[in-house]
């Protein structure tokens, strides 16, 4: 599997694309979709469907045009089904926008997901927001976690639905505990991995 790591949208938000073969999946699309358009394009990929580790307005700006595009379904924590819709839930109105799009096709929950070939185990990682999910990809040795974990960082906890203490707790015992060679892709900013955030992080510590 080989994965695209694309800065969009005003805050430069990564959006991930994974493929293997002629196949993909569009994760978090913060916006600018003729960046996403452009690779796909580009490497001949057909799009199966879009997954959202939540529904801030900086991860879902491109959502609906390619959905649309490439008629595809969306999966969303379900603690957060309806903020697609809601530019208030999804803090875009913040922006002096208003981001919508309809509900997600499918509502994400703990476990095994399985797409096409795509093999995904979803943890569900609250504290930046209530629905947030991490994404791990088993048989690549990667995670990519969204706006909970990020390079010496975490997500911010003080937008409605944040809890640093739900945040802390979704990295210790979820995150932590995978193998501390696997690589986090994280909502924003550079990878990191497993080990390096035990080791350094200075918000969550990992336990000794």
């Amino acid at each position: 599997m080989k994965i695209k790591q694309m800065p969009l949208g005003p805050l430069g938000t990564n959006c991930y694309i994974v493929y293997k073969g002629d196949v993909a999946l569009i994760i978090d699309p913060g916006g600018d979709e003729k960046e996403v358009i452009s690779f796909i394009d580009q490497y001949q990929l057909k799009p199966l469907a879009i997954l959202l580790t939540h529904a801030h307005f900086d991860h879902i700006g491109a959502v609906g045009a390619l959905r649309h595009l490439y008629d595809i379904d969306v999966y969303l924590g379900k603690d957060e089904q309806e903020w697609l819709e809601n530019p208030h839930l999804n803090r875009s109105t913040l922006m002096g926008m208003e981001i919508r799009t309809e509900s997600p096709e499918h509502l994400l929950t703990p476990g095994k997901l399985n797409i096409d070939d795509f093999s995904i185990d979803v943890l569900h990682t609250p504290g930046h927001s209530p629905g947030s999910s991490s994404f791990v990809f088993t048989d690549d040795e990667l995670v990519i976690s969204g706006d909970v974990l990020f390079r010496h960082g975490v997500g911010r906890t003080d937008l409605p639905g944040g809890s640093f203490v739900q945040l802390q707790s979704s990295i210790l015992n979820h995150l932590y505990h995978l193998p501390d060679h696997f690589i986090v892709y994280p909502g924003h900013g550079p990878k990191t991995t497993i080990g390096e955030e035990k080791q350094h992080n200075p918000f969550v510590p990992g336990q000794v």
